[in-house]
């Protein structure tokens, strides 16, 4: 079992930067990846970034691109997402998810561990 925890989220004026953290506890050492979604009103929860615990290996969605970083302190069990240049498309609920397995699927479906999601708002 893994518990993630996710913060960091708020109000922010277009343009702006807000900074996702996700703490994870429980069977970390199992983790192999995790990554970010969003689902944002009357949306479906879509991929946002991924992560490999061990190498760093990062993947994002083409929206998010140039803007968002993931990234990992392994000392810490932590996932974090540097949001950059916000759009008022970005307002969502943020969520941590974790997988066991090979992988950086884009699909929440192949995701074995959720958190409980934070809320971003960009206004314009």
């Amino acid at each position: 079992q893994v518990q993630l925890v996710e913060s960091g989220g708020g109000v922010v004026q277009a343009g702006g930067s807000l900074r996702l953290s996700c703490a994870a506890s429980g069977r970390t050492f199992s983790t192999y990846a995790m990554a970010w979604f969003r689902q944002g009103p009357g949306k479906e929860r879509a991929f946002v970034a991924a992560i490999t615990w061990s190498s760093g290996f990062t993947y994002y969605a083409e929206s998010v691109k140039g803007r968002f970083t993931i990234s990992r302190d392994n000392a810490k069990n932590t996932v974090y997402l540097q949001m950059n240049s916000l759009k008022p498309e970005d307002t969502a609920v943020y969520y941590c998810a974790a997988r066991f397995t090979r992988g950086i699927p884009t699909i929440q479906r192949e995701y074995e561990y959720w958190g409980q999601g934070t809320q971003v708002t960009v206004s314009s």
